[in-house]
């Protein structure tokens, strides 16, 4: 299920929907994955509700906490800011709903059992790989946010993680 709280220009429930089977099936996740596109406002508070950091981010997952068939069944569900998503994207001179897309196969890596914060960039890799087959932005290292000082100034996600935390 995709859940549009906020509007993303040229994202559609359905475009979303079918963009999330293909990046399922290229990681191989089996399962469902329910997506839903929000605000910054409210990622702020699931991330204070399920991590207890009181700051906002640009995506979230939450996997599936059972095994066995219901595990095939259903994998998860990613949260995903719209408001990051369109900062992003303007930064980076790319459609938001390009990014949106960027930061659902982040969420369905997660999902998968990938995790950035522990596993020596083998994530990293592999969302460089899924990227071009799924005809995404390439680069991981290289995002940009808008930034009163310098526009023009580029960051790392880590990066842009950490100007948001200070934020």
């Amino acid at each position: 299920m995709i859940i549009l709280e906020k509007k993303v220009a040229g994202l559609s429930a359905k475009s979303l929907e079918r963009f999330t089977l293909r990046a399922r099936r290229a990681v191989g996740l089996s399962g469902r994955v329910n997506i839903l596109l929000t605000s910054s406002e409210a990622m702020r508070a699931l991330n204070f509700r399920f991590r207890e950091k009181n700051k906002t981010t640009d995506v979230l997952s939450f996997p599936a906490d059972f095994n066995g068939e219901d595990k095939r069944a259903f994998a998860g569900e990613i949260a995903i800011s719209a408001d990051i998503a369109r900062e992003n994207a303007a930064g980076l001179g790319h459609p938001a709903a390009l990014e949106v897309k960027v930061l659902a196969l982040h969420g369905i890596l997660h999902l998968a059992g990938l995790d950035h914060e522990r596993d020596n960039g083998e994530m990293a890799r592999k969302e460089t790989s899924l990227r071009r087959k799924l005809g995404l932005p390439s680069s991981l290292t290289e995002r940009r946010e808008p930034d009163q000082d310098d526009p023009a100034k580029s960051y790392s996600r880590s990066r842009l993680r950490n100007r948001r935390r200070k934020a």
